[in-house]
């Protein structure tokens, strides 16, 4: 790789976490009109739409057994628990919080890796690895008078976000990515129609607030384009660590659009996860350098 396709790459992978950050306000937005589930179901259906298009487009194969695979079906799964999570957490938790806490995911993902893939880790990635932790630890302050418990929606959502980039790792790596996310937004819809259902809710709301859904699906969508585009172009190792970018996004967000303050003990665990999880990824690559 070159330095111009390094730079062309982080350039993507901060834009990607831009409109993440932008789309993650717009779901937020959303949910003040309508319920979680609602606006799932138009994430998922928006989504499902765009990646169908895209793998026609690219005449990515639509049909594949693989698609039924148990580790797609995993995944299926944890994306469906990361994406009720995060709605959920979003409609009740400051912007800020949630983005600092579940952007603590691939930490948690080099551990799952350690006791499931067989991967070998160092006590100086352990290190980092307690130190997000702790990070997240001082966001959510548990032991805290104050303690709000819709967080645990955040942690959820990072738990599951964390399997769905574990399983990732098991995926051939022949299955297009266009035609990876249509299997995935396929799999999430029925459930995501069944929980309106089981809600008694509509489908098409009357309150929606179409110049708020349409760029959040297109914003997202344009957000996991970009982020494929970055990795596609660019050692992971380079681009990875600016993915935490979101974090500086999501915090500058909620202090404009919402008003959020965030906390010293916030910024302070919010730095530790940047910090932590930069330190790893650097160190992993460092690792692998050396064993070539």
């Amino acid at each position: 790789m070159t330095k111009d396709t390094n730079l062309q790459g982080i350039l993507l992978m901060i834009a990607s976490m831009a409109a993440f950050a932008v789309a993650d306000t717009l779901v937020k937005l959303s949910t003040a009109v309508m319920s979680p589930a609602q606006v799932m179901f138009f994430l998922l259906g928006g989504a499902l739409f765009i990646f169908f298009i895209m793998a026609v487009v690219q005449k990515d194969r639509l049909i594949d057994a693989r698609a039924f695979s148990p580790i797609l079906l995993v995944r299926y799964l944890a994306e469906i628990i990361g994406m009720v999570g995060m709605v959920m957490a979003l409609a009740n938790v400051p912007i800020s919080i949630v983005g600092a806490i579940t952007q603590a995911s691939p930490l948690l993902a080099t551990v799952g890796a350690v006791f499931f893939l067989n991967e070998k880790v160092g006590w100086r990635r352990w290190c980092s690895i307690t130190v997000g932790f702790i990070g997240v630890l001082l966001i959510v302050q548990p032991g805290g008078v104050t303690f709000d418990y819709a967080v645990l929606w955040a942690i959820l959502a990072m738990a599951a976000l964390s399997v769905r980039d574990l399983t990732t790792r098991l995926i051939p790596k022949d299955i297009p990515s266009a035609s990876l996310a249509t299997f995935t937004m396929a799999a999430a819809t029925p459930f995501t129609i069944a929980w309106i259902f089981f809600n008694g809710e509509s489908l098409m709301p009357d309150n929606v607030n179409w110049y708020i859904v349409i760029p959040m699906v297109v914003i997202g969508a344009l957000g996991y384009i970009l982020i494929i585009a970055s990795i596609r172009i660019t050692e992971v190792s380079v681009v990875m660590p600016f993915r935490y970018s979101r974090i500086i996004f999501l915090l500058v967000l909620g202090i404009l659009v919402f008003g959020e303050k965030p906390g010293v003990l916030m910024l302070f665990g919010a730095a530790l996860i940047i910090g932590s999880g930069t330190y790893m990824m650097w160190r992993e690559h460092h690792v692998k350098s050396t064993q070539q």
